[in-house]
This record gives structure tokens, sequence and C-alpha cells, in this order.
């Protein structure tokens, strides 16, 4: 990216609501009230830094690609899409979440080789690899708790909250694949070329997370 603008990409929904703060405390402000508008892309406070509102799972495509110098997404997202392409050099210690295997309450039963609903494909490869366990794949975008009740999996691997979606639907959450909260990530390239700027940011961001 050859831009002098800076710009950072964050995630929209419940993450943009925890984030917002944090970069306010830092010192950066967007110019208009991003819940209020259709744009993807806000000026803010700072004249040379931008702030991009897209989906999560975009998040690392943008900034590995130097579309987005920065990028605040989950780390469920992070480990999905693969870390070689940029840093990861702060936790925000917010979204906090766990990502976890779980199973029907009354079949617990699996043949030799099970079967796994997930939209993590990537993660449960290599989660059920790591234990020599071979599994069948079904890649699902949602209602993952129905999976095991109508028989398509024995076992679904989803972020978990509460629980208390999974209870309401027959499950019980088993083994801890990973905790999640929302990290912030750096383009390789923009760390050398924008040094200064990003690091600052960094450093105020830093103290965000502790302050709060």
């Amino acid at each position: 990216m050859t831009s002098s603008k800076l710009v950072i990409a964050l995630t929209k929904g419940r993450i943009l609501k925890e984030t917002l703060p944090l970069f306010k405390e830092a010192g950066i402000v967007p110019n208009e009230d991003i819940s209020k508008s259709r744009k993807l892309l806000f000026d803010t406070n700072m004249e040379n830094v931008n702030l991009m509102v897209i989906r999560g799972s975009d998040v690392p495509t943008y900034v590995e690609f130097g579309s987005a110098d920065i990028g605040v997404t989950g780390k469920d997202l992070i480990l999905e899409y693969g870390c070689d392409g940029f840093y990861e050099p702060l936790d925000l210690r917010i979204a906090k979440c766990r990502l976890m295997t779980a199973v029907s309450r009354d079949n617990k039963n699996f043949s030799e080789r099970i079967t796994v609903a997930t939209k993590f494909p990537n993660i449960a490869k290599k989660y059920f690899a790591a234990q020599g366990k071979q599994i069948e794949l079904i890649k699902l975008n949602g209602a993952l708790e129905l999976a095991p009740s109508l028989g398509l999996a024995d076992i679904i691997v989803d972020i978990v909250d509460s629980g208390k979606t999974l209870q309401a639907n027959g499950l019980e959450a088993k083994e801890l694949i990973a905790d999640i909260s929302s990290r912030v990530i750096v383009n390789k390239a923009s760390m050398k070329i924008k040094n200064t700027i990003i690091s600052g940011i960094l450093n105020k961001l830093k103290a965000a997370v502790r302050s709060s």
C-alpha cells in the first residue's frame, strides 16, 4: 500500500461497539456516527487516518494484501485465515468467548470416523489431526446447533459465549480449542513504511486496554 493515508479496518457489529471506545481513548474518533451511516470508509479527527468498517472475516484479507494497514478482528477468524500474512501485536481483550467442540447430550458414542460441522474448517482440520482423529467435515455458516439432533454431524466446532444456546438445543460444550478475543493485526510492509504512526497508535491502544 503506497497511500500516505493510514487505513484501519474494523469489524462491524458487536466488536465495533467495543472497539470504538478504545480507539477514542487512543485519540482516534470518526467524524460521523458510524452506526447511522451506510458508508464503509470514514474520515477521522486525524487527517491522515481513515476507518474502514467491514465483515470480520474480510479483515485479514484486507490487511494481508495492504488495502488496510491495521485491522481489528476476532482470534477465531485469524486462526481460520492463517497468521502468516500479517503481524498480530495486540490483544484488545474485548468480545471474549471460547472456540469449543460440542456434542449432543444424548449421543456420545461415535464411530471411528466422526462427522464435524463447523464454519471453521481449517481450525477443525488442524485440531482433530493433532489428535490423530479422522473426520468428515461439513461446512455450515449458521444453525450449527441443529446438526447433531438432525443427524447431520456428530460434533460441532463453534464459538461459545454463555453456552445457553447449546443447552437449549440439547448440546453440551466439551473440549476447548482456543480462547477468543479481538486482536489488532498489522500489514507487514506497512509496519516498516509507516512504523512511526503505527507504533504510536499501538502504544496508545495498549494503554487504553490497560486502563480498561
